[in-house]
């Protein structure tokens, strides 16, 4: 299978890249990531994708579109001052225009380039809504006449984290959008989303 692999960064790719190796599947990188602010943690990330991919021998293609302006603009309408606009399982509602921007672009390239498949690192990180990713990544699929290749890495979250460690990669510490930025930093972000998981499961026995 010729396979096109989202890299969302270097550390998420690890494990996904482990993985596939191990079921004989030499996937291709694809950094696509207009949405990560401020433009040098974009540029850490980009070079950390780079270091990982030269390291472990992995062909990476790259986007070096920056696209914070297009992706304000996609994802503002979403955004209400305190960010409370949300799915019935507490992810943002922006987080599903921002899968499918690049989900779409990676499946479009995959079409377009002669790959049988497309999946994404986005599968690994245990923060990011599965179910959603899914559908958008199948929808894509019959979009552009590709496979969507969905594989559930979490499970391996640990793994990845001690295999870039090793490798000496980057190590982010928020999603990468400018509104995670602020829920990572903010304190008063982080009690109102605390609270708001709590009134989710308050019915619960």
């Amino acid at each position: 299978m010729k396979l096109l692999m989202h890299m969302c960064c270097g550390p998420c790719s690890c494990y996904p890249l482990e993985r596939l190796r191990a079921e004989g599947v030499e996937p291709t990188g694809y950094f696509f990531n207009p949405n990560i602010h401020p433009y040098e943690e974009w540029r850490r990330r980009l070079n950390a994708a780079r270091m990982f991919a030269e390291k472990v021998g992995l062909e990476l293609i790259v986007d070096n579109h920056y696209g914070l302006r297009e992706f304000l603009s996609r994802v503002l309408p979403l955004v209400n001052d305190d960010d409370t606009i949300k799915n019935p399982d507490g992810h943002h509602a922006r987080c599903r225009v921002c899968y499918a921007w690049r989900l779409g672009a990676t499946a479009e390239y995959a079409s377009t380039h002669g790959f049988d498949a497309f999946t994404s690192t986005l599968l690994y990180s245990r923060h990011q809504n599965h179910d959603v990713i899914r559908s958008i990544g199948e929808t894509f699929a019959r979009r552009f006449d590709v496979e969507f290749r969905y594989e559930d890495w979490r499970e391996g979250w640990q793994r990845g984290i001690d295999l870039s460690i090793e490798l000496g990669l980057y190590r982010q510490n928020y999603c990468g959008c400018i509104f995670s930025e602020e829920e990572r930093f903010s304190s008063e972000l982080r009690k109102r989303r605390k609270k708001f998981f709590r009134s989710l499961h308050s019915d619960e026995p």
